[in-house]
């Protein structure tokens, strides 16, 4: 019988019984780190339940100090109700109380701790979490000239602070619940209710109850996998970020945020194509700078996209040159074939950056330093690269690098090299079809039911103007239809 499948254990007046239950499921005698604190207050017994290193002491202290003041006050004479004495001089805002043994564990390895009174059906639950990890940063792959420079950490109790410091409306739904069966992954569905469609937060919620793992312990990245059912496709399906303003603008569109305990980056869905493709940046300066800055970020992408096939497709075909620009393509022949040394270049390209990741921070410059030399310098003197395709190789990796997600430029690397190998057997030919199927492929790939080239497909041309041209806030009046909102118009709540 599967863990989900067990039968829930009531909590037993039997306070000893439960320890046993508990000291036996919890083992207490091998795991250093889960612990019991047993104290007598009016001749009952309370055992409090905790796990070292995910519970702040000094509440724990601070609890224990007031019981045991009730219990030296001589007020058991005048005790009618024992449960609800030991309730009141609780000194803590968030009380909740569980009826099974099964829940005490639960709630006792996510951090909170459980008190558990003799001759009682019910424990006591305190949150009194305090998880290891560090505190807002500016994202590394989100950063901004100016703006704010906090970041969502790998605390999601952290991180819901952070959007509701943002959107202090009342709508504000953070619902919680836990998913693997042996992690039990707390993961929080953000949306606002009556902007957010209701059909597609049931779809989320859905779709998150009906994951059936152990664990995740690899956070929002297993969560997309089951979301979206993305397969062997390469485009993302969602949008990570970890930059709380995004997350909230997002919020006030109609998007839905999916939070995962652990993971620093929150899942923005549903989202299209030209989601991918913009950054926060655009928003911090003047809406014609913004516009100009989206700009590049489009020509440096399909440039990094087309340039390296186009140029190989004008080096095998000469003809197709205009008379002007005769001059394109190697000066002298190498004996090593083109399309190998694009390819080539390209893995070393993937080799570099996988290294850097890799690199400890001190020696990145040497990396650096080192990948210039072999490359940019040797490789082109012993012969092996012609200068040529280390220049278009170059710009290629630059165009990709500024692409804002990162799990899009990955994406577009792969089509930009199975873009190359077409035309290395087909030529013209091979270009166009090639060039005709990504688009194809695109259009019909959808997220959540909604088309990943929205605007474009289906045409919507004052969403599409909005992704050309960064307009002022003052001017967007609707919000996106992509995500069906419940109220269209961007107004003040009434």
């Amino acid at each position: 019988m599967s863990q989900t499948e067990e039968k829930q254990t009531a909590i037993s007046p039997d306070i000893q019984e439960n320890e046993e239950q508990l000291k036996e499921r919890l083992g207490f005698d091998v795991s250093f780190d889960a612990g019991v604190r047993k104290i007598t207050v009016f001749d009952k017994e309370l055992q409090i339940y905790f796990v070292n290193g995910l519970c702040d002491n000094l509440y724990i202290i601070e609890i224990l100090r007031e019981l045991m003041l009730l219990d030296s006050g001589g007020l058991k004479s005048e005790v009618d109700d024992f449960k609800q004495t030991i309730i009141n001089h609780l000194p803590h805002v968030q009380v909740e109380y569980v009826d099974t043994l099964e829940d005490v564990a639960t709630q006792m390895l996510s951090g909170l701790i459980s008190i558990l009174v003799e001759g009682e059906k019910q424990a006591i639950v305190i949150d009194v979490r305090n998880y290891p990890g560090r505190g807002p940063e500016e994202p590394d792959t989100e950063r901004v000239v100016r703006g704010a420079r906090d970041g969502y950490t790998e605390n999601i109790i952290m991180n819901t602070g952070l959007t509701r410091r943002r959107i202090r409306d009342e709508r504000l739904r953070n619902e919680i619940m836990k998913v693997g069966t042996r992690s039990k992954t707390d993961i929080c569905i953000s949306y606002i209710d009556g902007i957010a469609d209701p059909d597609l937060v049931a779809i989320v919620k859905k779709e998150l109850e009906a994951i059936k793992i152990d664990g995740i312990a690899m956070a929002d990245k297993i969560v997309e996998e089951y979301i979206v059912k993305q397969r062997m496709n390469p485009f993302p399906l969602v949008r990570y970020t970890e930059r709380p303003d995004v997350a909230a603008d997002h919020l006030l569109e109609g998007h839905i945020v999916i939070m995962v305990d652990t993971s620093p980056s929150v899942i923005i869905t549903p989202t299209t194509l030209f989601h991918h493709v913009q950054h926060a940046e655009e928003y911090r300066q003047a809406p014609m700078i913004g516009t100009i800055l989206r700009w590049t970020r489009f020509i440096g992408i399909m440039f990094s996209l087309l340039i390296l096939p186009f140029w190989l497709l004008l080096v095998m075909q000469p003809s197709l040159l205009p008379a002007g620009l005769d001059f394109i393509g190697p000066e002298q022949p190498n004996h090593i074939p083109i399309v190998v040394q694009i390819l080539f270049a390209e893995l070393g390209i993937e080799l570099l950056r996988m290294a850097a990741v890799h690199t400890p921070s001190p020696l990145a410059t040497a990396l650096g330093i080192v990948a210039a030399i072999l490359i940019g310098e040797l490789a082109v003197e012993v012969g092996y690269f012609t200068s040529e395709v280390i220049l278009y190789i170059a710009l290629g990796a630059i165009g990709m690098f500024a692409t804002p997600s990162y799990e899009l430029g990955l994406a577009l690397r792969v089509v930009r090299v199975l873009l190359i190998i077409s035309v290395a057997f087909f030529k013209a030919p091979g270009f166009v079809i090639g060039l005709t199927i990504f688009i194809l492929a695109l259009t019909l790939l959808k997220t959540l039911n909604k088309p990943y080239l929205w605007p474009f497909l289906p045409f919507d041309p004052p969403a599409l103007w909005h992704i050309i041209i960064r307009s002022t806030v003052p001017s967007l009046r609707f919000r996106p239809s992509i995500v069906h909102p419940q109220n269209v118009t961007k107004q003040r709540a009434e």
